[in-house]
């Protein structure tokens, strides 16, 4: 790509400078497309953070903030990198940025980016060589190309989740593209198809949408397994992933694949490694456990636990109760021996919002980190009526027990 002297002299001198201030002092920089250089500024910046590859990278040129905020962080592409495997053809039918685009595909053979923007397919033909990918770069929205591309091992789909107006979207039918309109054609074309929504989304609706739209749909040879009959073969959804980073909900992704017959739905909930799984059939409730006591150990599940409902498996696969049924909160007399998928406290003593109670509670406590789990007040508000600073090392749940009685639990974390 075309960029001037004087504006790749700009991006350098700048690159870890404040874009809102660069703003201001640029526009007095003759020949410099100043625009231009602080998107390069700001997109190596966050690179750094999100793509460390692509910031270690000469030459790469990064696109509009936009399209690098929807952009999939190394973890999570790393991640779908494994679920997609190895083959020979891989197609990304919604390319965008590149990112995921240039690890799920490095162990194919063939690999196809399609984009129907012009200029994130001209960036792909810039950055995609500098980072050891060879590929077939197609500008083409996802629906037309998809009615003559080849049968693909796995074909990727990321849709957008904007609206024209710039509001997000939830709902699979409210994506750009319309993802339950493909999937008849996607039936058709695809061993295996992956695909990346937003962790607002509900799965199971998501699931039930798509099983309502997949039916019947024609098969072709190539995705037939041994022995499968022609015309049978379809794609059914059988992983649903969801992906957090740092305890922050990023990515709901679900696999699909074709002649999975009667194989069960499987729900894998992921978090910086920690992975937690179970079967839909194992969500009904847990047992409740009896009103916590000081000694005892508190458990509290990561952000992708909490996302997928996941609290009576977790219950009966680790033997511990919860503290009610929409405290999301559990307790045992004894540690896990075994890692938890989420954070494990000891309970140092407990009050109820009794003024006395609270006093002694509260003795030689200045801060403390708050969390309220159906409880009648908010944080913001516990808070001012504790009188405590946020932060220092006691953390206190504060929760209403099986027996309809409002409790503060006052813990130390424990270390994994």
């Amino acid at each position: 790509m075309e960029i001037n002297e004087a504006t790749q002299r700009f991006i350098a001198d700048n690159r870890d400078g404040d874009v809102r201030q660069l703003a201001l002092r640029g526009s007095r920089t003759a020949g410099v497309d100043l625009p231009f250089a602080l998107d390069q500024i700001r997109g190596r910046q966050v690179a750094a953070a999100k793509m460390p590859r692509w910031a270690a990278t000469e030459g790469i040129v990064y696109p509009p903030h936009l399209s690098l905020e929807q952009s999939s962080g190394e973890p999570a592409a790393l991640y779908k990198a494994a679920l997609a495997g190895s083959g020979d053809r891989y197609v990304d039918l919604t390319g965008g940025m590149g990112g995921d685009f240039s690890i799920m595909s490095a162990r194919f053979r063939e690999r196809i980016y399609v984009e129907r923007n012009a200029l994130l397919c001209g960036l792909a033909r810039h950055n995609l060589p500098l980072l050891g990918i060879e590929a077939e770069v197609v500008e083409a929205d996802a629906e037309s190309y998809l009615r003559q591309m080849m049968p693909a091992d796995v074909v990727f789909i990321d849709p957008a989740r904007r609206s024209d107006s710039g509001s997000r979207t939830y709902a699979l039918a409210d994506c750009s593209p319309n993802v339950l309109d493909l999937l008849p054609l996607l039936n058709d074309k695809a061993r295996c198809v992956i695909m990346k929504l937003s962790p607002m989304l509900d799965w199971h609706k998501a699931v039930a949408d798509i099983e309502g739209q997949v039916s019947g749909g024609k098969s072709h040879e190539s995705c037939a397994p041994e022995g499968h009959e022609e015309g049978k073969c379809r794609l059914t959804v059988v992983e649903v992933h969801i992906l957090s980073v740092a305890n922050e909900c990023k990515e709901l992704v679900l696999v699909m694949r074709q002649g999975a017959g009667e194989q069960p739905l499987r729900l894998v909930c992921s978090n910086d490694g920690t992975t937690f799984s179970c079967l839909p059939s194992e969500q009904s409730a847990p047992t409740t456990a009896a009103e916590p006591q000081a000694g005892q150990w508190l458990y509290v599940p990561n952000a992708s636990v909490m996302k997928g409902g996941c609290f009576g498996a977790v219950s009966r696969q680790f033997g511990i109760g919860m503290v009610a049924a929409n405290s999301h909160l559990f307790c045992s007399e004894t540690q896990l021996p075994e890692i938890f998928p989420g954070r494990c406290f000891r309970i140092e003593s407990t009050s109820t919002m009794n003024r006395r109670q609270l006093k002694t509670a509260l003795s030689g406590i200045t801060q403390a980190n708050i969390s309220c789990r159906n409880f009648p007040i908010d944080v913001a508000a516990l808070r001012r009526k504790l009188r405590l600073a946020d932060g220092g090392d006691t953390y206190i749940f504060a929760t209403t027990t099986a027996l309809g009685t409002h409790l503060l639990l006052f813990c130390k974390a424990v270390k994994p």
